[in-house]
């Protein structure tokens, strides 16, 4: 329920020249409420008033709207998905309100309404499915920052111009005082059609009124040198995640791209997914490239977080992961054609008693993996949260024999078995025995087999979504029910069991 100054706040914004006369006679203190009451309705005008007029050094949107976090306890009734249009109206206020500053500053007096240093956008934007049209994607804020701060530096050195004709200090420059600066935090993720609007930012906006200073980085799509060209642009300090993905950068690019990394000295995740290493490809007897790469691992000291999926890695995680100073918390290993040997190294490995976090899709388990996987989980027990076993071919009775090792994790909160060829009876088999787990409060599960059509003859995969249409939608949505009754009558109403992926790529190790 709304309190009754957030409803006061909303109609006050509702009336955007009201508001505007308004803002001059009310309080600092009543500028978050108003924010937020603003930011919930869309008034974008509004918006732009109270940043233009912001009291405050800092201005975190996450902090003010809520987003996805630790907390269980969020406030839901302030959106999960930000407005495009609203998070625009932010970006161009704080573009005005330096273009402001930057001609008072040319005029030799200084623009003292807006406070504001700070603005922090991290956590807003995602690529999730359901985002909707109104929503922004990661991709879309990073081209408008972008592009905010190269008119902000463009806008600067008009007004430098203009003043050094008007003013001329001893040496011969221009002599105007310079406005403040504003720095905005935000997640950036760059691909190769915006990688050049971003380079220019990153390197034109670096002594600008207008920053860019990155926390999550993601790449997609770029070459070693453009890749390269990125991240020595980018500030060091606040960067935590450097995300490369489908970059198909190769042991030799990796290798390239490595060393760039250690000016990051608070990164704690790095993710290198489809990165195209195969270890078949390397002469026999020669692990220079492996060796190179485990020691440039090893130099990140803070490291917590680490993807290599879908890298064909078999019998050289120990090789790999041998240099890493301290425990891994999150560990993908997804399609990394694993060997019984790779698993026996990590349940006896520093990281097994640290993981929070551990992905071992796309792994055969019903064959020679099964009790090396068994016996990780026990290893990983006590600190094990969230467990992704997908397309890993478990049936009913091995994902029945791994039960007792599956219930001593007893922290757990999400396990992902989307692709695996279960029946219906083996889901409540699943169920029924790990209800007793307090914290499980989602569950990704397949298709059940029983619920296909006749054709196709098998089930299918997370990366095949072709034969979702094979499944008997009515008879599906019996067993939806059914598991959902299940849950109600053993007091866990509260526990998600969904067949759906969207859920479980919200998933993320900074929210566990």
């Amino acid at each position: 329920m709304h309190s009754l100054v957030f409803l006061c706040a909303r109609r006050l914004v509702s009336h955007c020249p009201g508001a505007r006369r308004a803002l001059d006679l009310l309080p600092a203190e009543l500028y978050p409420v108003l924010f937020q009451a603003a930011f919930l309705d869309g008034r974008t005008l509004a918006l732009r008033d109270l940043v233009g007029t912001w009291p405050f050094p800092v201005l975190s949107i996450r902090r003010l709207v809520g987003r996805r976090g630790r907390r269980r306890d969020r406030r839901p009734f302030l959106g999960e998905k930000p407005s495009k249009l609203c998070v625009q109206a932010v970006i161009l206020a704080v573009v005005a309100h330096l273009r402001r500053a930057l001609e008072e500053s040319c005029r030799g007096t200084r623009w003292r309404r807006c406070r504001l240093r700070v603005l922090d956008m991290t956590g807003l934007q995602d690529d999730d499915a359901d985002r909707g049209p109104e929503g922004m994607s990661l991709w879309s804020g990073t081209v408008a920052l972008a592009k905010a701060c190269i008119e902000v530096s463009k806008h600067q050195s008009e007004c430098l111009k203009r003043g050094s004709k008007r003013r001329k200090g001893p040496s011969g420059t221009s002599a105007a005082p310079q406005p403040l600066g504003v720095e905005v935090r935000a997640d950036l993720f760059v691909n190769g059609t915006s990688f050049g609007v971003l380079r220019d930012a990153l390197q034109t906006g670096a002594a600008g009124p207008l920053r860019l200073k990155c926390r999550d980085f993601h790449a997609e799509e770029l070459s070693v040198a453009g890749t390269v060209s990125l991240l020595e642009s980018l500030e060091p300090a606040g960067v935590r995640r450097v995300d490369l993905r489908f970059n198909n950068l190769g042991l030799a690019g990796l290798c390239a791209v490595l060393p760039h990394l250690a000016r990051f000295t608070h990164l704690l995740s790095l993710k290198l997914p489809y990165s195209n290493v195969d270890v078949r490809r390397l002469p026999a007897g020669t692990d220079a490239g492996l060796r190179r790469l485990a020691a440039q691992l090893g130099g990140l000291p803070r490291l917590k977080e680490l993807n290599l999926g879908s890298s064909r890695l078999s019998g050289k995680l120990r090789q790999l992961l041998g240099d890493l100073r301290a425990p891994l918390e999150s560990l993908e290993l997804a399609f990394c054609y694993l060997l019984p040997g790779d698993l026996a190294f990590l349940s006896q490995s520093l990281h097994a008693p640290a993981l929070r976090k551990l992905d071992l899709s796309g792994h055969d388990f019903s064959e020679n993996l099964f009790q090396p996987l068994r016996r990780l989980l026990e290893e990983t027990s006590a600190s094990l949260l969230h467990l992704d076993l997908m397309e890993c071919r478990l049936t009913d009775a091995r994902l029945e024999a791994l039960l007792p090792a599956l219930c001593r994790c007893s922290r757990l909160r999400c396990l992902g078995l989307f692709g695996n060829p279960l029946s219906t009876p083996g889901l409540k088999t699943l169920l029924r025995r790990t209800v007793v787990l307090p914290d499980l409060r989602l569950v990704v599960y397949p298709y059940p087999v029983d619920c296909y059509s006749p054709e196709p003859p098998r089930p299918p995969s997370a990366s095949d979504r072709l034969f979702e249409d094979a499944v008997d939608e009515e008879r599906f949505a019996a067993v939806s029910a059914e598991l959902r009754r299940m849950l109600v009558s053993s007091g866990r109403a509260d526990a998600v069991w969904t067949a759906s992926l969207c859920r479980h790529g919200a998933l993320d190790y900074f929210a566990l």
